[in-house]
């Protein structure tokens, strides 16, 4: 039982490039769509074709343990355009039915140390979620092609940076094993993927943990990290914001008695200064009339009090 891989990404992200360090004789490339690859290199062993059986038979026939299948959801667009003007639903599920005999049956008939690549292009579904492109949600109700591989890597760009997204970030379908890769994202290099899955399961002939190690730093991507959770977006604005203000405006945090023990020094001096003004507006009356004495409190501006934190529920074991 051979082992499937699959890579997605957008057209012009880095997937076919991804091959460049795979030596001209080390894999066979099954193209679907194209015969050229965008770097200066031909693979010795290459086959250009839309068709299962010549695929299964180029797999099948091959002494090499990578195998490489290009443009991979042009098998199912290429079937259904074929088979546009035929009515009824039922071509869907043979649409669907082929991909899944080619992933599930035909793969697993290959030696245990074949790693087999399949490279798709994406889709974003109407929820927001990045996923591999079918012909839409008639053959999607047949099958979750990611739920076929236990290995599903994104390519990743930005500001020319190229990388393979090695763990899922909640909008779309990337997942690897538990500690088979060491970073967020790698160097969009299949050779180096192809060595680690090999060094992870123990197939074939494979690089010791030693001397993984040694490449697992080369192979870092640290352009790209992992998205951030809601408390750490939070945490990180707070202490953004108070990076900006200057140290002379920061206010120190007051515990609750200290606030409260504030809002009462400034009652007794609004006490005060109101007694001091009712005092002066009546002279030397013993009596001073209630709209006067009214006026006069009025004078004296109430204090600012604040509001005391609230209490915190002390958490228990």
């Amino acid at each position: 039982m051979a082992v499937a891989v699959l890579i997605l990404g957008q057209s012009g992200t880095g997937k076919s490039y991804s091959m460049k360090n795979f030596k001209e004789d080390e894999l066979c490339l099954i193209s679907v769509q194209k015969a050229l690859l965008p770097f200066r290199k031909k693979f010795t062993e290459t086959v250009v074709t839309d068709k299962y059986g010549e695929i299964i038979k180029a797999m099948q026939s091959t002494k090499k343990k990578v195998i490489v299948i290009d443009d991979t959801q042009y098998l199912m667009c290429n079937e259904f355009m074929r088979r546009a003007t035929e009515k009824g639903y039922d071509k869907f599920t043979e649409i669907a039915q082929n991909f899944w005999s080619l992933v599930v049956q035909e793969v697993n008939k290959l030696p245990t140390d074949t790693i087999v690549y399949l490279l798709c292009h994406t889709a974003t579904d109407e929820n927001g979620v990045e996923k591999m492109k079918t012909i839409g949600k008639l053959v999607d109700e047949k099958i979750t092609p990611e739920g076929l591989f236990t290995i599903v890597l994104k390519t990743a760009v930005s500001d020319g940076n190229y990388a393979f997204v090695t763990q899922n970030n909640g909008k779309d379908t990337v997942k690897s094993p538990e500690g088979m890769f060491t970073t967020y994202a790698i160097n969009n290099d299949l050779k180096y993927v192809d060595e680690k899955i090999r060094n992870y399961y123990s197939l074939g002939e494979f690089l010791s943990d030693e001397e993984m190690a040694e490449i697992d730093e080369e192979a870092k991507n640290v352009e790209f990290e992992p998205p951030k959770s809601r408390e750490e977006r939070k945490r990180r604005s707070r202490n953004t914001e108070e990076t900006e203000q200057p140290q002379t405006e920061r206010k120190q945090r007051k515990s609750r008695e200290e606030v409260m023990a504030e809002n009462d020094a400034k009652r007794e001096a609004h006490s005060a200064a109101t007694q001091e003004a009712i005092n002066e507006a009546a002279g030397d009356r013993d009596e001073l009339p209630f709209d006067e004495a009214e006026k006069a409190m009025a004078s004296v501006d109430a204090p600012e009090l604040e509001q005391p934190p609230r209490r915190r529920r002390r958490r228990t074991e």
